[in-house]
């Protein structure tokens, strides 16, 4: 197995007939309130489907009359099926976006990025941290690893969140601590006296992981510092930084490499990350300024 995991670009190829930077109108089927500011929304394709979405990639969604902004896929249920984006309101088209309800449409455009390398982790322990909204796009990762158990060793899940009402498909995560096979803990900043989990950073929950670190792969996504202090403790405890794997955000308005607002050193993380190893972000994310 290589030190340094690779990910595959998207196939450039897998185009809707009408090119990449025409949406595609989707419906909306479902509408989930996850947290006071966040939603899940459900979408049907109305005209001809895109393709097939892998955990990790995203879609660029259009709110017709408010804009278009990069949303990753938090669930990947199949050819046909309706694909799932989890919402967090920060600005006027994410608001836009978090109002609509079922029968609405939305313009869709995607899916575009490099996901996450999940048959990498086969036959070794998996590690998933996720941070806040950074948690929606390490979903399909934990889906696939419940759905195809007996791949992987030992599976640690664990959320970081401000407050424990801002930890996302709580439901979610007990069917995966209870009957998936999962540790699944969480953390968070600020909490009431009647919250009996974790209050702090999520490295802490680090010391109770029952992975082993040397030959683990992990798969971590939030804040840049959070993935930043994670991938150390990390490193500092014998795991392999090619095998420490992090999903970059940055401004992406175009998704197909041409408008430059998500170059990071050489590479475009619309169409070279979003996913990369930490062996290969490390650098970049050193430069104070590009």
């Amino acid at each position: 197995m290589p030190a340094d995991v690779r990910v595959a670009p998207v196939d450039q190829h897998r185009r809707t007939p009408v090119g990449p930077m025409v949406p595609s109108r989707h419906r909306v089927t479902t509408r989930v309130v996850e947290t006071a500011d966040t939603v899940t929304l459900g979408l049907e394709a109305v005209d001809e489907p895109i393709p097939d979405h892998r955990p990790g990639q995203f879609s660029m969604l259009y709110a017709f009359g408010a804009g278009e902004v990069p949303i990753s896929v938090s669930a990947c249920p199949g050819p046909g099926r309706e694909v799932r984006h989890t919402i967090r309101a920060v600005g006027a088209t994410t608001r836009a976006l978090c109002d609509l309800r079922p029968g609405a449409m939305v313009g869709v455009r995607g899916p575009f990025g490099v996901g996450w390398p999940v048959a990498a982790a086969e036959r070794s322990d998996a590690l998933i941290v996720g941070g806040g909204i950074g948690f929606a796009p390490l979903r399909p990762v934990v889906h696939q690893v419940v759905a195809e158990r007996e791949r992987f060793g030992r599976v640690a899940v664990l959320v970081g969140a401000r407050t424990p009402a801002d930890v996302l498909y709580q439901e979610e995560l007990a069917e995966w601590r209870d009957g998936a096979g999962l540790q699944v803990e969480a953390t968070v900043d600020v909490a009431p006296r009647s919250w009996s989990g974790h209050v702090g950073l999520v490295t802490s929950l680090l010391e109770s992981c029952t992975t082993g670190f040397e030959g683990l792969t992990a798969f971590l996504c939030g804040p840049e510092i959070m993935m930043r202090v994670v991938a150390r403790a990390l490193i500092d405890r014998g795991a392999d930084p090619g095998r420490i794997l992090v999903s970059l955000e940055r401004n992406m308005h175009c998704a197909v490499r041409l408008c430059g607002h998500c170059q990071l050193g050489p590479m475009f993380v619309c169409a070279e990350g979003p996913v990369l190893s930490w062996a290969s972000a490390a650098p970049l994310l050193a430069v104070r300024r590009w």
